[in-house]
């Protein structure tokens, strides 16, 4: 990868690595479908300001629209939703683990339908140890007295695998639209669907009260969603799906280290141990013979 790719890859990590944490605060007050619905629309908001500010045309062709449209259920509302409801019976530590399922579905599901990203020997093996990496790194987070749910484990997987399929399909079909617009295109469909299913579902619609809540809906809105989609989306063309979805084993890291850093959680074996088989796996994946 080139330093302009790395930046955009760190970044997006650092990111995501609050994600699950901010899910669980928002949580605490309303409901999964109320979550994703704010999330999404906030997301499409932020998307539709950088589209004005760099002066982006948006396509005005069904053919893009109706590949777009396919990508905000299933690349956004379907494993947002997902994700968020199956943290309501399951710890946050274990959501991210199987999250990072996501690269190895991918490098799957790219062999078959991508030419320019097979499996190798070099990247199956990087993968398995960066996910190794993720499973050490957060064990100590495993709380044993904590249930949890085998129906909220399948939907993140669910979630992971919907994820994979969709950066394939994104590969294969949004090549000519401008880089900024392909994050934010599926954002349309995604608050759509979003903004018919919470109100009839959760009704009524909720209107958080406390700021903390604000707060969590704002990053992964903004940050989270608006201005990560459009990261995402320029890695999975520029770099490939089975290497830009490699961030699933960045944001754990982050998670923790940031737990260290600011909340002088303990250095802990696990952390050092699982950062560097997550580093080694990400350079051994992206390693190439000169």
């Amino acid at each position: 990868m080139q330093t302009k790719h790395w930046t955009v890859f760190i970044l997006l990590g650092a990111i995501w690595s609050a994600s699950f944490l901010w899910i669980k605060i928002a949580l605490a007050e309303i409901g999964p479908l109320t979550l994703v619905t704010y999330r999404v629309v906030f997301g499409l908001l932020t998307g539709l300001a950088v589209a004005i500010i760099l002066r982006i045309r948006l396509p005005r062709d069904w053919k893009t629209w109706r590949i777009f449209i396919v990508l905000g259920i299933f690349n956004v509302a379907v494993p947002f939703f997902l994700i968020t409801w199956g943290e309501l019976s399951i710890e946050s530590a274990v959501a991210s683990i199987l999250n990072a399922t996501v690269p190895l579905f991918t490098i799957i599901l790219a062999h078959f339908f991508l030419n320019d990203d097979k499996i190798t020997l070099p990247r199956i093996t990087g993968l398995l140890i960066g996910f190794g990496g993720v499973v050490l790194l957060l064990s100590k987070d495993l709380n044993s007295n904590v249930h949890n749910s085998v129906i909220g484990q399948g939907a993140v997987i669910l979630a992971s695998l919907s994820y994979a399929g969709s950066y394939i399909f994104a590969r294969q079909h949004t090549a000519d639209v401008p880089g900024q617009v392909r994050g934010m295109l599926p954002l349309f469909s995604a608050s759509a669907v979003m903004l018919v299913a919470a109100p009839v579902a959760e009704a009524p619609f909720a209107i958080p009260q406390m700021p903390i809540t604000w707060l969590a809906l704002l990053w992964l809105g903004v940050l989270g969603t608006g201005l990560a989609m459009i990261m995402q989306y320029y890695l999975v063309h520029e770099i490939g799906p089975t290497r830009a979805t490699l961030v699933t084993y960045i944001f754990p890291l982050g998670g923790v280290l940031l737990g260290v850093i600011f909340l002088r959680e303990e250095l802990s074996w696990q952390l050092a141990t699982g950062a560097v088989l997550i580093i080694s796996s990400i350079a051994v994946v992206n390693w190439k013979k000169k």
